[in-house]
């Protein structure tokens, strides 16, 4: 079992953490507009950070191997907080043209030990993507991106136990992330290239496709639930060639019936999404552009952050600002007052100030070991 090279107090318990958890990889970059592979990268990281005071305790945790690839939403906290689970997509080949192959790894991290370790590591499908928890943290469900399946979990005393995976789609569709509803009820699933998201049933321990697919925009990526259970979100991109303009669409839950009521524009390239604990806010960020080769004639030297909200059962856009070159994963902190953003070439974390229905700069820049890649919020 791999051991953590950074040693977390014991504050980081006694004094009820707010957690910010980025999984960092040093493998594969892509500010050049293409991947390039690095087979002799220094291991992957984590960077935990401590929202219970600001500027944020942060602390690296070293030897967690996680990828850019399926991310940013391979990373998610258990209801109680206890536990992270960190999905492994990939792992290096250089007999593959590209230099990589699908993984099938689910690391278990224990935030209760001191130090933090990895207590296990569980098999799933091929390049992991999605994960999330049950409301109740009995159940798990990951999406499966290079097999078209979804596993369903069982997870007791932090272990997880593969119960099935649930073909929804080609393997080449691309199942890209997963999301429980707030009642325990249902899974959707994002199909990325097939512009549909999946509905599925917990049954007990299992999953049941139940063969309804909703018509989304774009290649939907990040999915998310209001915290209220009424709405599903997605992101979409289009063509991705950094200019067209992209949507977030909007799907309305009524009982068991789902069904998309509403675009929402936004930028190019939405990479990943999150909800405010209240669920009045969500923040998207694009790439628009900054992922293209530099000195194209679409290369822009800076991604974006959209801020939206909800004013009843209309979605509005609220603003617009600049961030850092291709950012992958977007957070609000667990009280809501903050806004984090992954900055993958420039391995810094910025930190954004919630203002009413705005967002400030703080000035905040948390460097980090490593490209950052995937990002979640502890426990509200």
């Amino acid at each position: 079992m791999a051991v953590l090279a950074a040693v977390l107090p014991s504050f980081l318990q006694a004094a009820g953490p707010a957690w910010v958890l980025s999984a960092n990889e040093n493998k594969l970059d892509l500010a050049t507009g293409s991947q390039r592979v690095f087979q002799d990268a220094a291991p992957d990281t984590l960077t935990l950070l401590d929202f219970a005071v600001f500027p944020p305790r942060t602390r690296h945790l070293t030897n967690v191997p996680n990828t850019v690839l399926g991310p940013p939403s391979n990373v998610t906290f258990s209801p109680d907080g206890r536990y992270a689970l960190v999905a492994n997509s990939i792992v290096l080949d250089s007999s593959r043209t590209n230099g990589w192959r699908p993984n099938r790894h689910i690391h278990i991290l224990d935030l209760a030990q001191d130090p933090p370790a990895l207590t296990s590591t569980t098999d799933t499908g091929l390049q992991p993507s999605g994960i999330a928890f049950t409301p109740d943290g009995r159940h798990v469900a990951a999406a499966n991106r290079a097999d078209g399946t979804v596993s369903a979990f069982a997870f007791a005393n932090g272990q997880l136990r593969h119960v099935e995976a649930i073909p929804i789609a080609d393997a080449a569709a691309e199942v890209a992330d997963v999301a429980c509803s707030p009642d325990g009820r249902w899974v959707v699933a994002s199909i990325n290239k097939t512009s549909v998201l999946a509905v599925l049933r917990w049954e007990g321990d299992r999953l049941v496709d139940t063969l309804r697919r909703i018509s989304v925009y774009g290649r939907p990526y990040r999915v998310r639930f209001t915290p209220d259970g009424r709405f599903v979100l997605t992101s979409g991109a289009g063509a991705g060639n950094g200019d067209d303009l992209d949507a977030l669409s909007i799907v309305a839950v009524e009982g068991d019936r789902f069904r998309t009521t509403q675009y929402l524009p936004l930028a190019s390239g939405p990479e990943s999404f999150e909800l405010s604990p209240d669920g009045k806010l969500g923040v998207a960020v694009l790439m628009n552009g900054s992922n293209t080769a530099p000195g194209g004639p679409r290369y822009r030297d800076h991604g974006l952050i959209v801020l939206f909200g909800r004013d009843g059962d209309r979605w509005v856009h609220r603003q617009t600002l600049p961030t850092g070159r291709i950012p992958e994963g977007v957070v609000f902190t667990p009280d809501g007052r903050h806004v984090v953003v992954q900055c993958h070439p420039d391995r810094e974390l910025r930190v954004y100030r919630v203002a009413g229905s705005r967002l400030k700069e703080t000035g905040a820049r948390i460097p980090v070991p490593g490209m950052p890649s995937g990002m979640a919020a502890g426990p509200r």
